[in-house]
């Protein structure tokens, strides 16, 4: 477990972690000169019976809150310092307020400085802390009188810091660690060190920095102070990275080292954001703030979800948005101070690490949000029940660290079923095919010589409006099951087919001998005509009418091709082993130079062939794009 100090300068945190581990945290030749703790100390108490305390000793000065606050956010417990010589001081109250702001409700009071206190003043003392306490998540922690000078407490106080527990954090998704320091070691390379906030690290993996993306090799690590070969979950790490882009000035505090399946760096993070009641003004929307996540220090603002104020003591949906990309996952916590950075403002919990830039406002957004705020197993049931209609699978498990068959057993539990990386509701699926079927047979009803609606048109007449790239999904599932049939650029029933009136039909059938008996030079539209006694306008429309019906192909103007024969004809330049020229073309079809070169001229302008000078090459990748050339 990792117990992070907290509490005024001065007040003996970190004499006490002294005391507690025989080590001191206080690394920096300033701090030593100046008597205070600047930066982040470490500490470890090596118990002997497997159990360890590690330790995070945070400065206690109202300049350096920013540092004190990258070290909280990897603690599992606090320990809050209070010298029973001073009482309560101003750095006393904003560290406990940042530390409820982060939810923290393990912890331990040390009323240090015990010696220098009579009993009365110690008791008067203690009245003070829990009332104090009493409106915060460390309300009821026990208080313990300790002397760092004398020893009086330090044991009891060890013992009731190993009672509070292991730490939570789970170790069943993949690795996270929050990057507090980075330094160089002679004969190592870089080092970084932090708490690991999730999964596993070990000797070998391979990772990368978040938001930066540089990739890093695990060559050897240090857990809780030991040489391991793996550091896991509520464990302080030191990790020796090995990179081609790594360098020290590459990594700073706040970056994250993670497995590649969590690189997703964000600039918008939703949040359930709560203003502090000892606030003197509202907080308005776009109001700029110092934003503190994991060990992450940035700028940003609050765009207000739900007004265009938040009053002291009321919690909002909020979007922040940063000026610079961080690593976020849901359930973070996030820190805000305000602009001079001079007092602690707010706390929130991120919902959702991936806001959207545009309707962040909306009724439909809004209740997503507080579907995902509902941090429970039925948060899928609640998210799969909703408008929308589905979830992105993928989403929601990076949002929540979760593995694919993590998510995918939640959407199972939730009565969903996964398709294509979507999760939805069987209902919903059901009521989906029914719309596209229905919607499909009206069409056809009222527009029975119409070959059918082209995909996007579809989309857009369907009851529920879905987004493109999830219509994609229900429709791909459709045209599996045979439910829809696909003919050329339309979709229509399996039962519709095209009905030519009967003059078309008879001047159909006529025009479709004289193309498949002269295939490679079938006549034009002016020549079926003229033979068959139509306008050129009438036989012109029908020809176009069956190209969308991909039953035949203009290849030039006025110059119709049976679909089969075009793949013929694709096939032939893809059996040439060599750049050809036109006359070669022409030669296998027996056609003309002419026609010859309008049908390459087709091929190069739809990526089939590629012209160099008077000669060509086919494109293999485009072989098939007409279909199968048809068989002898």
């Amino acid at each position: 477990m990792i117990v992070g100090t907290a509490g005024h300068i001065d007040h003996g945190k970190t004499a006490l972690v002294k005391a507690l581990t025989g080590v001191d945290a206080d690394r920096l030749k300033e701090e030593k000169a100046r008597g205070i703790t600047i930066d982040l100390g470490y500490a470890y108490s090596d118990l002997g019976d497997g159990r360890q305390l590690g330790f995070v000793d945070v400065p206690g000065h109202e300049r350096f809150v920013h540092n004190m606050l990258a070290g909280a956010t990897g603690i599992d417990a606090a320990l809050l310092v209070v010298s029973a010589a001073e009482g309560i001081k101003p750095q006393t109250v904003e560290h406990l307020q940042i530390l409820d702001l982060l939810g923290l409700d393990r912890g331990i009071v040390a009323l240090t400085k015990a010696d220098l206190a009579n009993d009365d003043q110690q008791l008067e003392r203690m009245a003070e802390i829990e009332t104090l306490l009493a409106t915060t998540s460390l309300r009821g922690a026990e208080i313990v009188p300790v002397s760092a000078v004398t020893g009086q407490g330090i044991d009891e106080l060890k013992e009731k810091l190993l009672v509070l527990g292991e730490s939570g954090k789970g170790a069943s998704g993949f690795a996270r660690l929050a990057v507090d320091r980075c330094f160089v070691l002679s004969g190592a390379g870089v080092v970084v060190t932090g708490t690991v906030h999730a999964g596993e690290i070990r000797v070998d993996d391979r990772l990368l920095l978040t938001p930066s993306g540089i990739e890093a090799r695990v060559r050897s690590l240090h857990a809780q102070n030991r040489a391991a070969a793996v550091g896991r979950a509520g464990e302080r790490c030191a990790l020796n990275l090995a990179g081609p882009r790594l360098s020290k000035e590459a990594i700073k505090r706040g970056d994250w080292v993670v497995s590649p399946e969590l690189h997703a760096p964000t600039d918008r993070i939703d949040v359930r954001l709560s203003l502090l009641a000892s606030e003197a003004q509202p907080l308005k929307h776009w109001s700029p703030v110092h934003v503190h996540l994991g060990s992450a220090h940035v700028m940003g603002r609050v765009a207000l979800l739900e007004g265009e104020k938040l009053a002291p003591g009321d919690t909002a949906l909020a979007q922040i948005v940063l000026d610079e990309k961080v690593g976020a996952l849901s359930g973070d916590r996030v820190i805000l101070r305000d602009p001079s950075a001079t007092r602690t403002m707010a706390g929130a919990a991120v919902i959702d690490p991936f806001g959207p830039p545009r309707n962040r406002r909306a009724e439909r957004r809004l209740a997503e949000l507080a579907a995902l705020a509902v941090d429970d197993g039925e948060v899928l049931q609640r998210l799969l029940c909703l408008e929308s209609g589905y979830v992105d699978v993928g989403r929601f498990g990076l949002a929540r660290n979760l593995r694919p068959a993590e998510v995918e057993t939640l959407v199972g539990t939730a009565g969903g079923q996964t398709l294509e990386g979507f999760g939805f509701l069987a209902e919903t699926l059901e009521a989906a095919r029914t719309d596209i079927v229905e919607t499909l047979k009206a069409f056809h009803e009222t527009k029975a010589d119409a070959p059918g609606l082209q995909a996007e048109r579809l989309r857009v007449t369907l009851k529920r409006r879905w987004p493109a790239f999830v219509f994609k999904v229900l429709l791909d599932r459709e045209i599996r099951a045979k439910t829809v049939v696909v003919d050329g650029a339309f979709l229509r029933l399996p039962g519709h087919s095209l009905k030519l009136g009967s003059r078309d039909e008879a001047l159909w059938n006529k025009i479709a001998a004289d193309m498949t008996r002269d295939r490679f030079k079938p006549p034009r539209v002016r020549d079926f005509a003229q033979a068959y006694g139509a306008t050129e306008v009438d036989t012109r429309r029908l020809l176009q009418r069956l190209s969308k019906l991909g039953r035949v192909v203009e290849v030039a103007p006025d110059h119709f091709f049976l679909r089969p024969v075009v793949a013929e004809m694709v096939a032939i330049v893809n059996g040439f082993d060599h750049e050809f020229s036109a006359a070669e073309f022409r030669d296998k079809l027996d056609n003309g130079r002419k026609l010859a070169i309008q049908i390459l001229e087709f091929f190069d302008r739809h990526g089939m062939t590629i012209r160099r000078g008077d000669l060509r090459r086919a494109v293999p990748q485009k072989a098939g794009q007409y279909g199968p050339p048809p068989t002898a």
